[in-house]
């Protein structure tokens, strides 16, 4: 068995929204035992992004341009701006706004996504899983990436969703994703 086989997040934490419209913001915060420059790097680096993240981009996000994203699952890349890029402390593009505060000898890592309110307990749950295999990478434990179809077919995934739904006052989305294709 192995430690990917073995994984099972903890419980529905660290998690908040901001209501506006049909849009909500979610905020999750995680403490990471990594340095904000060690971080940074796995925010910002294409080949760090593909061992955690839930999408893939064409060149690094280090630095303010625009990078062509693709988000699991999805068809096409999105042209995205990387709009702030202050290493190591805070980086914005599209949706998504990350801010890194050293904690002693670690992190404070804040997220803040942008995402319909329709599937904001769907993203919680992804962001979550995607934290921890980020925080066993960075331990130079990796796990493979969990995230898109391949993450919401994993038992705890549902958990997590239903957790933060109750979390968050809101219903899980009736809409079903599409199982995971084989390779």
């Amino acid at each position: 068995m192995t430690d990917r086989d073995q994984y099972t997040p903890g419980p529905a934490s660290g998690a908040q929204v901001r209501k506006d419209g049909e849009k909500w913001t979610l905020i999750l915060v995680r403490e990471l035992r990594h340095s904000p420059e060690k971080v940074w790097q796995a925010l910002t680096e294409p080949a760090h992004l593909r061992e955690w993240a839930p999408f893939d981009l064409d060149g690094g996000l280090g630095k303010v341009g625009t990078v062509k994203l693709t988000w699991m699952g999805a068809p096409t890349p999105l042209e995205t701006r990387v709009t702030r890029a202050e290493a190591p402390k805070s980086l914005e593009y599209g949706d998504i706004r990350w801010e890194l505060e050293a904690l002693g000898r670690g992190t404070r890592l804040t997220l803040w996504h942008s995402i319909d309110r329709r599937f904001i307990s769907w993203g919680a749950a992804g962001w979550h899983i995607c934290f921890d295999v980020l925080d066993r990478f960075l331990a130079g434990e990796p796990i493979g990436r969990m995230a898109g179809a391949a993450a919401t077919h994993l038992d705890s995934w549902r958990r997590l969703t239903a957790e933060y739904a109750k979390q968050f006052g809101v219903e899980t989305s009736s809409w079903a994703p599409k199982p995971a294709q084989e390779s």
